[in-house]
């Protein structure tokens, strides 16, 4: 594929060239040959012509697929998926919405699934990145090498913000891949991926950076590269190279209407990537600042409003009471302008920014207030977020229910327009399950009395007796739930 593709940009470049070069004298192209008008049956001694030509030489894209190529994984999942379900009637059949519509509290029933994905190994003994949506709800992860030895391997943590997820298998001595950095990464650089495109192991594809910190919708905390390498369904959680052979990203999404390639492919910065696995392998979970604050984008219209020179920054459009933002002096209007010395482009770029900062960490950043510039100090406090670890059931699990639940943060109470709320993040077999609460669900309150927090409804579930009658918001209506906890 190297020498076609290098036969193609050959002729491109040097036909038009040398037609160029040529043309006044009289001469075109036939063939490899140069032709003169007025003797165009009889050949052109090449003592008389010389044909400038121009070569692009592509980089060798093998060096790395050999040397890198090894310590590059395939990924397979097993599991179960609960539905809501009604059997022998097919989700797709038009009754299937009636019954929903009318019999919210539809039968969860179990259907087998299987994923496949790709992965790569970062320590000797054993430790693999992928993506956190590979392994989401597998009940069996298996990592297979490329010498074809096959391991179950352990999920040690999975941080679905981020889609980064650290696996554990048993082996030693292991072949690793050389870690690099995005920043060192420029908008045009030739990148190449290794993974398994629908379960073709080892292949390899290559392209360049389309752009930098590219900000994707629920996607808030990663800065995404944007490529234009071929990434299809199974290379999710395959590394991607530069052409020193260090991986500077994880390939993890695509943007298509046909579910396959179309040009536009992103992955996870590997400078992201390496802090969550720092964070899942040494305590269990990934630690997140947090400001207190909502932005949005500043156009040209409102740029000129606040008197900026271009639509630069974030606009702070609502602030938390008492929280961080609230304590440290910033206002609604304000234009962050810079965070912890790092210009803000768009307002994107600070959500990842703040994230990345150790809560408790105090930061300077610059605001655009009534024309002027003015600097303030901020204590970021801790985000309040999913469990980050295995993929079982966390701690905030309550076994009496079987559920694992968590507080809504402060961005899902705006969106929700919610005081308070417990998020059902998974539901075991178990009281909840049979009664028909599912992930996605709000726990509002437990017989009449609100719910805040998680230690908040064990003491509700504990002094309430065997039946409980859940309050729970699921979509935009909120439904009383009874439970016998037995």
């Amino acid at each position: 594929m190297q020498a076609f593709l290098h036969s193609r940009i050959t002729h491109w470049v040097t036909v038009p060239l040398a037609v160029a070069a040529l043309f006044g004298a009289g001469y075109w192209v036939k063939g490899d040959t140069l032709v003169n008008h007025a003797q165009a049956t009889a050949p052109v001694s090449a003592k008389t012509m010389t044909a400038p030509s121009a070569y692009i030489t592509l980089p060798n894209f093998a060096s790395i697929a050999n040397s890198q190529g090894a310590a590059v994984v395939n990924i397979s999942v097993t599991g179960t998926v609960k539905t809501a379900g009604i059997p022998g009637v097919d989700p797709n059949d038009p009754m299937f919405e009636l019954f929903r519509r009318f019999q919210p509290n539809l039968p969860q029933t179990e259907t087998p699934m299987n994923g496949l994905g790709s992965g790569f190994i970062v320590k000797s003994d054993g430790v693999v990145l992928t993506n956190a949506h590979v392994v989401d709800k597998a009940d069996v992860v298996t990592v297979k090498l490329s010498d074809k030895r096959e391991f179950q391997a352990k999920v040690v943590g999975v941080d679905k913000l981020t889609d980064v997820a650290v696996l554990k298998i048993d082996a030693k001595d292991l072949p690793t891949v050389n870690i690099g950095s995005t920043k060192n990464s420029n908008v045009g650089d030739w990148v190449v991926a290794i993974g398994s495109p629908f379960g073709f192991e080892n292949t390899v594809t290559a392209g360049i950076i389309s752009a930098k910190s590219r900000a994707l919708p629920d996607e808030g905390y990663v800065p995404f590269l944007q490529t234009d390498v071929a990434i299809n369904p199974g290379n999710s959680g395959g590394p991607l190279f530069n052409l020193n052979g260090e991986v500077i990203g994880i390939n993890s999404q695509i943007y298509s209407r046909s579910g396959g390639y179309q040009g536009l492919s992103f992955a996870i910065p590997i400078d992201v990537a390496m802090n969550i696995e720092q964070q899942l392998l040494e305590t269990g979970k990934v630690s997140r600042g947090r400001l207190g604050i909502g932005v949005q984008a500043i156009n040209q219209d409102l740029a000129s409003s606040f008197g900026l020179k271009s639509p630069s920054g974030a606009l702070v459009s609502n602030i938390e009471k008492n929280g961080p933002a609230d304590k440290a002096g910033l206002e609604p209007g304000d234009v962050i302008v810079s965070f912890n010395g790092q210009s803000i482009d768009r307002s994107s770029d600070l959500p990842p920014m703040v994230a990345s900062v150790k809560p408790g960490s105090t930061v300077n950043i610059e605001v655009w207030r009534n024309k002027q510039l003015k600097k303030l100090s901020v204590r970021v406090a801790e985000m309040q977020t999913a469990q980050a670890g295995p993929a079982a059931l966390p701690d905030s699990q309550q076994p009496s229910l079987g559920v694992s639940v968590r507080p809504l943060t402060s961005q899902e109470l705006a969106q929700t327009q919610l005081k308070q709320g417990l998020l059902v993040e998974e539901v075991a077999k178990g009281p909840a399950a049979a009664a028909g609460i599912q992930p996605g669900d709000v726990i509002l309150a437990v017989n009449g009395d609100q719910v805040k927090s998680v230690a908040q409804l064990r003491d509700e579930l504990s002094k309430n007796g065997k039946n409980v009658a859940l309050l729970v918001m699921r979509g935009e209506s909120k439904i009383y739930v009874p439970v016998k906890i037995g």
